[in-house]
């Protein structure tokens, strides 16, 4: 598609897929085949419009937004933004993927440093549970975060601490994203490439907690546009007022 907005070739190579063959993992849960981004274009345009530079991860599954992150911030540099910055291949070092590994909500598919996700794009990766991280790495660092993404433990209590813990460190115009938030997703899910559907009590719930005095929310739910085509299990934007 020569005449297309968006190279569908790379997408395809090095974002949806690992050198176009088996899929990147979980990139369902976003609304993405092998050529549709789904909600991984709205953390990409967050990221571009507003030129956001120190982001973080929270739970990586296959890598799927962090390969959107690294690609993002790649692309300002190459537009000549950052120039503070030195770049290097995908990333400058100031995307930062935490996940503990340990099965718990899903397994992850960068920890082979062989991968194509570990060649093509260099975040920082931190193999630590998300509050290990926040004390042992962002506290003791003084990293603050332009945009952080929520998708680690899956308990409201997790998704709460997770909430808690990191937004003391986002930047007064910083955008924090949480996924799996539609719960009516699970009742509107059609099975397609074999996977099942999930639960998502926990960021379904956490979101109407959210204290609206203080913080803006935008939920982005899509369950159910096709039959046969996969669609977001939902993305909540949360900005301070």
């Amino acid at each position: 598609m020569e005449d297309s907005i968006l190279n569908y070739d790379y997408i395809k190579n090095y974002i949806t897929t690992n050198a176009g063959e088996d899929e990147v993992p979980y990139r369902w849960t976003h609304g993405a085949t092998w050529m549709h981004l789904g909600d991984g274009l709205i953390i990409y345009t967050l990221i571009n419009f507003f030129k956001l530079k120190t982001l973080v991860c929270l739970g990586s599954g296959g890598g799927y937004i962090p390969r959107i992150m690294s690609q993002d911030r790649y692309d300002l540099a190459q537009e000549g933004f950052y120039k503070d910055i030195q770049m290097e291949w995908g990333d400058s070092g100031t995307t930062y993927v935490v996940d503990a590994c340990n099965g718990f909500n899903g397994e992850v598919d960068w920890e082979d440093k062989n991968s194509l996700f570990r060649k093509h794009f260099t975040p920082k990766f931190i193999k630590e549970t998300t509050e290990e991280a926040y004390y042992n790495h962002f506290v003791k660092q003084d990293i603050w975060f332009d945009l952080i993404h929520i998708d680690a433990d899956h308990t409201l209590k997790g998704v709460e601490k997770d909430f808690e813990l990191y937004s003391e460190k986002l930047m007064p115009n910083g955008i924090i994203t949480i996924h799996d938030t539609d719960n009516n997703y699970v009742d509107n899910f059609v099975e397609i490439e074999g996977h099942k559907g999930d639960t998502l009590d926990g960021p379904s719930q956490f979101i109407e907690k959210i204290d609206k005095d203080k913080f803006e929310v935008i939920n982005f739910f899509n369950h159910g546009i096709r039959k046969d085509f996969p669609s977001s299990t939902g993305l909540t934007i949360v900005r301070k007022k």
